[in-house]
């Protein structure tokens, strides 16, 4: 009779407890709450506070809603407003109708190496801090040698003073945000368009040679998902978009591209009145949230 030999006993390692996920996690936590939580609270409990670094001496009292009430008095803040409503309803239908256009345009098949290096052009723009787009912008649209102007001399209109006349000046921030956000669009679109099966994609070719019928009743709804999405990003970067604008014109001339984010700034780091620019603030932060909310339940419900 054979001796069966018994497997060894597999021991528990006791190196690893059931909290070490959480040990692994906490680094990304703490890095969230340092640059995100945060700063977020503190806007918040100083939206209820005097809170005027010019003038420490005063202390920050506990003065409640006045801030917010200041605010919504404000005729400053509701006219930065509109006018980033304006640019946003200006560039985001723009910047999605040319998306769509690319993206179709890539979707299509035979294209083969000229689809692979339109893809990774396309990533150039979204590489470019907002910073740099300024800077670019002003280089384009400067009044003396400018490629916008060398454009237009070449074909007879005459160059314009971009940058000095707000029409002017309204006009080169939108084209420089459609310049840099419709490869996003494009990207976002192009992502949908691989979701769609191929035979069912091909059956519909063959039922009907009308592209927009095939886009309306096969493609859209794949799309639908990223086109939620890409409202809810564009909107939130609509409406804190700072860096580009202040490097290209300040805010100016006038008050021709005086954002919201603009106007913020320069009540909270100018007039040193960061109690009612956090007001401000929380009251963009609301409006951000309630537009998404609006977009997920309009739009996000045809896909399910």
């Amino acid at each position: 009779m054979t001796r069966m030999t018994s497997q060894p006993k597999l021991r528990p390692n006791r190196g690893y407890g059931r909290w070490t996920p959480f040990w692994f996690l906490a680094p990304a936590v703490f890095t969230l709450f340092i640059i995100g939580i945060y700063p977020t609270i503190f806007a918040v409990v100083t939206s209820f506070r005097r809170y005027n670094i010019a003038r420490p001496r005063d202390g920050f009292p506990f003065i409640g809603l006045e801030n917010y009430i200041s605010v919504l008095t404000d005729g400053t803040f509701w006219a930065s407003l509109f006018l980033t409503a304006k640019f946003y309803i200006t560039v985001l239908p723009v910047e999605i109708a040319l998306g769509l256009m690319i993206a179709l345009l890539l979707h299509k098949t035979g294209m083969g190496f000229l689809k692979s290096l339109a893809r990774v052009t396309l990533v150039v723009p979204l590489a470019t801090t907002y910073a740099v787009v300024g800077l670019i912008g002003r280089l384009i649209f400067n009044r003396d040698f400018g490629v916008a102007n060398w454009f237009l001399d070449a074909l007879g209109i005459g160059g314009l003073d971009w940058l000095g006349s707000q029409s002017g000046a309204f006009a080169a921030i939108v084209i420089m945000d459609i310049w840099q956000w419709t490869p996003f669009c494009a990207l976002i679109f192009l992502a949908g368009l691989s979701m769609v099966p191929g035979e069912i994609e091909e059956a519909a070719r063959l039922e009907t040679s009308s592209k927009w019928a095939l886009l309306k009743h096969v493609q859209l709804p794949y799309l639908m998902p990223g086109l939620t999405a890409l409202l809810i990003l564009r909107s939130a970067d609509v409406l804190k978009l700072f860096d580009m604008v202040f490097v290209m014109t300040r805010g100016g001339p006038g008050s021709a591209t005086d954002l919201v984010s603009i106007y913020i700034q320069r009540v909270g780091f100018r007039i040193f009145d960061l109690g009612t620019a956090s007001a401000q603030a929380i009251l963009l932060l609301v409006i951000t949230v309630l537009l998404s909310r609006l977009y997920i339940r309009v739009l996000y419900k045809e896909v399910n």
